[in-house]
């Protein structure tokens, strides 16, 4: 009898995960973009919930580092630092080393904002260096992740996080440019909360290596389709 490997079932565990990841995305699909305008809620992501939850420790923090004299703005270049460091330990092989300095870094993600709202900051600068470094932080990620794969000549893991590279840039992109016909464009399963758990799970489980990057390959994809979907709807529906 052929002996049980980590091969043998990972593969129906992957195709079950993913078959799970489809059949989600879908009625997600139904959920967020099957209203129109006038009648559909203003949506509320994982992050806003999540900002919701925390709010009461990040001001308190916000205002303490606000009082030391430290600005949003070296926070959120300090957390792209940790992203890249985090990058190219990835690159040498050691996931899970990389997902644990990911972690680590998550409050800077938080923090810039805390700090920001502390000192009732009013310019809009802030929030776009924000947004050019967290792409940035998406493009370190995946650059390890195919850097990584590359050398073990996994070339179909490697453009699996490509696909997964791009997705999360379209998502990102495509509201982006909604807000410049002022359409707010937050819905969609993917947003970066979401993509940065999943990235997590699958460094710190590396098992889970090959489903997590199917999982963001299609889901961010799917999101990017989903939000234009949306923006194209909401402009109809204006006339526009």
């Amino acid at each position: 009898m052929q002996e049980l490997t980590s091969k043998n079932w990972m593969f129906p565990f992957q195709l079950c995960c993913f078959a799970l990841c489809f059949g989600t995305l879908v009625r997600g699909f139904h959920r967020n973009t099957m209203t129109d305008e006038k009648t559909q809620a203003k949506p509320v992501v994982l992050t806003d919930r999540v900002r919701g939850i925390t709010k009461a420790v990040l001001d308190p923090a916000g205002m303490f580092l606000h009082r030391l004299g430290i600005h949003p703005d070296v926070i959120t270049t300090a957390g792209l630092i940790v992203v890249a460091i985090a990058a190219v330990v990835i690159a040498q092989g050691r996931l899970q080393l990389g997902g644990i300095i990911l972690l680590l870094g998550l409050p800077f993600d938080a923090l810039d904002g805390a700090v920001a709202r502390a000192m009732q900051r009013t310019g809009k600068f802030g929030a776009v260096l924000d947004s050019v470094l967290d792409r940035y932080a998406d493009g370190f990620i995946f650059a390890g992740l195919s850097y990584y794969f590359a050398v073990l000549d996994q070339f179909e893991m490697m453009l699996l996080a490509m696909a997964a590279l791009l997705g999360s840039l379209l998502v990102s992109y495509v509201r982006a440019r909604a807000d410049g016909v002022q359409v707010e464009t937050k819905i969609g399963l993917f947003t970066r909360l979401e993509r940065i758990v999943v990235i997590l799970i699958m460094l710190l489980v590396p098992d889970l290596l090959t489903v997590g990057l199917i999982v963001l390959a299609v889901g961010t994809n799917f999101t990017a389709l989903q939000r234009i979907w949306f923006v194209y709807r909401t402009l109809k529906n204006r006339g526009g």
